[in-house]
C-alpha cells in the first residue's frame, strides 16, 4: 500500500483534500486561481483600498466599518470568516485555519473597542495576513498562485501593473 493510500485509510486527509484530489488537475488549478484572485480583491478592499493623502498610511473598508458601533465590526468579522471558509474549501490545513481564525478574532474583538479599535483597524491587517497564510500553504503544497498572464500574484505584481 503506498503512502497516499495509507494516509487516506488512516483518515489523515480531510474531505476537502479528497475532493481536491478527485477533481481534474486543470479545472482544480483554474478554480484555485479564480478563488485566490477573488480573495485577494476582498482582502485589498478590506485592508488597504485607500491611501490617506500626504501619508504612507493605507486603510480599507474594515477601518470605515469599524466606525459603526457593533454592526461594523460584525460585518468585518463576517467577511473575515468568509475568507476562512474559502481557505478551508481550498484545502487549507487545520493549523492554517486556526491561525486565520485567530487573526480574524483579534481584529473583530479588539476592533470593537471604541477609539482604540478604530486605530487597530487601520494598523492590523488581518485579511491581508490571512491571504498570505493561505498563499504560503498552497505554495508549500505545489499550487503556485499566478495571474492570467502567468506572473506571480503579490504586491510587486500589482505595483508593476499599476505603473505600466
Amino acid at each position: 500500500m503506498d503512502s497516499a493510500s495509507t494516509a487516506h485509510a488512516s483518515g489523515r486527509f480531510s474531505r476537502s483534500h479528497e475532493r481536491a484530489r478527485q477533481q481534474a488537475p486543470a479545472s482544480r488549478h483554474e478554480d484555485v486561481q479564480a478563488t485566490l484572485a477573488r480573495l485577494e480583491t476582498i482582502a485589498t478592499l478590506m485592508d488597504s483600498a485607500v491611501r490617506i493623502p500626504g501619508t504612507t498610511i493605507v486603510m480599507g473598508l474594515d477601518a470605515l466599518l469599524g466606525l459603526l458601533p457593533v454592526v461594523g465590526d460584525a460585518i468585518s468579522g463576517a467577511i473575515g470568516s468568509y475568507l476562512i471558509w474559502e481557505a478551508r474549501r481550498l484545502g487549507a490545513s487545520r493549523v492554517v485555519i486556526a491561525r486565520m481564525a485567530t487573526n480574524t478574532t483579534i481584529d473583530t474583538v479588539l476592533g470593537s473597542i471604541p477609539i482604540v479599535g478604530d486605530v487597530l483597524d487601520v494598523a492590523y491587517k488581518s485579511n491581508r495576513k490571512n491571504i498570505d497564510l493561505l498563499k504560503a500553504h498552497l505554495e508549500k503544497h505545489g499550487v503556485r498562485p499566478t495571474g492570467a498572464n502567468g506572473k506571480i500574484i503579490d504586491a510587486t505584481y500589482r505595483a508593476e501593473t499599476l505603473r505600466g
